[in-house]
């Protein structure tokens, strides 16, 4: 019998939902199954079937164990029905089930295929607490740039506060014509609406990447929304450090005019920029404010040459940021971001 080589623990999740077979659905957990061999001669282990990870069913009301896993024979993962005959497949040899892919209906199945998503952290516990910096300055202010840097470079998890709400504004439901009315207006847009959005943004995320570093971009922009984030995520002893950054309005006004000639932003016109300055001025500065009286607040003027600002935060970051990534190359996107590479040149 083929033996497998020592194999890192199965700590995933596997939730199936719609499929034709009501009795499949449900949640998969890292098998338990006992040694054995499978029909291609090789020898499980714990969690793990054909080499690749396995799963049981969580509620165990599966006959078969694993109830899903992989087949060498026909390269392909499977998923059983209750009573352990075969009811969808996918042929793939990669190393989780696919998310991303429609499923087949196999001979026991009934269609539809289900949705097979895969998380991090068993879903009945709470989400592990995220590790945040809140991220802070004028409009234009190049938050977006560094943070899409931070991204990039260093494996952080950007969320930008107003991109968030352009996409639930897109979306439609109850709250898109409150975001319009105050977005288009220049006004901060309800507490409740802008925490709830990002706890279930980063939830969705750590569950699903794994990933728990977030740099939130554009929050919080009042003591009002300090005050939400405090009521879901802790007082200030847990409070989040900010990193600010400083820019004269001039040079922002001039910023945003000019990119406003690509960005398609209904905010990015002069009597909105009017606005938004004047909101900035009067509810986030004082938040601002508030930070550095508690020596959270990492100031950095970002007139200056951007290199020197993505260095500056990058250091600021290095405590949580993995060695790894903080080491490798500059991307091209990257070094056209710092303004090392010349921008792409639009075919004529």
């Amino acid at each position: 019998m083929a033996e497998t080589n020592a194999l890192p623990p199965n700590t995933f999740y596997i939730e199936v939902t719609g499929s034709g077979i009501p009795e499949v659905d449900g949640l998969f957990v890292p098998s338990l199954a006992p040694p054995a061999e499978s029909e291609s001669g090789t020898v499980s282990s714990l969690g793990y079937w054909n080499g690749k990870m396995a799963w049981d069913r969580a509620d165990g009301k599966s006959a078969r164990s694993p109830a899903l896993s992989y087949s060498n024979s026909y390269t392909s993962w499977r998923i059983c029905r209750l009573d352990g005959h075969l009811a969808y497949d996918i042929t793939s040899e990669d190393d989780f089930p696919p998310t991303d892919r429609e499923w087949h209906v196999y001979k026991k199945g009934v269609a539809p295929a289900p949705d097979v998503g895969l998380y991090h952290f068993d879903p009945r516990q709470p989400c592990p607490k995220p590790n945040v910096v809140f991220v802070l300055g004028g409009p234009g202010a190049g938050k977006g740039t560094m943070c899409e840097l931070a991204e990039s470079q260093l494996g952080w998890t950007h969320l930008s506060m107003g991109e968030l709400l352009r996409v639930k504004r897109r979306a439609g439901g109850p709250a898109a014509a409150t975001i319009e009315e105050f977005m288009t207006g220049g006004k901060l847009v309800p507490n409740a609406i802008m925490v709830s959005l990002l706890k279930d943004t980063m939830e969705t995320v750590t569950r699903t990447t794994g990933k728990r570093n977030f740099l939130l971009d554009g929050f919080p922009r009042s003591m009002e929304n300090l005050e939400g984030w405090c009521e879901v995520f802790g007082g200030e002893a847990d409070l989040p450090k900010m990193l600010y950054f400083e820019c004269p309005i001039e040079v922002l006004e001039k910023r945003i005019l000019g990119r406003a000639k690509f960005s398609g932003r209904s905010d990015d016109n002069v009597e909105s920029i009017k606005k938004r300055f004047d909101t900035f001025k009067a509810e986030t500065l004082p938040t601002v404010d508030f930070f550095k009286s508690k020596k959270k607040c990492l100031e950095v003027d970002t007139s200056q040459d951007r290199q020197a600002v993505y260095d500056l935060v990058s250091q600021n970051l290095a405590e949580y940021t993995d060695e790894e990534l903080a080491a490798k190359p500059l991307t091209e996107r990257a070094e056209i971001l710092l303004g090392l590479r010349p921008y792409p040149k639009k075919d004529e």
